[in-house]
């Protein structure tokens, strides 16, 4: 019977642990989806035509390791990219972009950080902040150039 027990608060302890890790996932999808619809997002389509029309900065939030997988790249454009980590964007992006009605969109990995980012460069008073919707992820998977250490690599469509 008291092995029985256990089990039992076992049980509860681990339904109990498991249900506020996926409520601080829950909690994590509201703030995303809400800097999403706060800020807006650009499809990568949109973000190469803003590129090669130059009326763009391309904003890359993610850490530095992360950069080493790569960056958005256009075969005939200078991309004007700056590199601020979510983590010190309110800090830096100042010092970088004086012009608050420059056209930027962020991009992350997969677009939370980036829509985060986005939200937080519109309450900073950047008028046209936009976030690049599914990231560098969605970049490349829309066939796009990703410029690494190694070369220019795109994905075959």
């Amino acid at each position: 019977m008291k092995n029985l027990s256990n089990l039992f608060v076992c049980t509860i302890l681990l339904g109990l642990l498991s249900s506020n890790v996926y409520g601080q996932d829950d909690a994590k999808m509201l703030l995303i989806n809400d800097a999403k619809k706060e800020a807006g997002e650009v499809t990568s389509d949109q973000l190469k035509e803003m590129i090669e029309d130059e009326k763009v900065i391309v904003l890359d939030v993610r850490e530095s390791e992360q950069r080493a997988e790569g960056y958005l790249f256009n075969e005939f454009v200078s991309v004007n990219t700056i590199s601020i980590t979510r983590g010190n964007l309110e800090w830096e992006v100042l010092g970088k972009i004086q012009d608050k009605n420059s056209m930027i969109v962020t991009y992350c990995r997969n677009g939370g950080r980036g829509a985060l980012a986005a939200q937080v460069l519109k309450k900073m008073g950047y008028k046209n902040a936009k976030n690049l919707q599914g990231g560098i992820d969605a970049w490349a998977k829309a066939g796009n150039p990703i410029k690494t250490g190694i070369g220019i690599l795109k994905i075959a469509k």
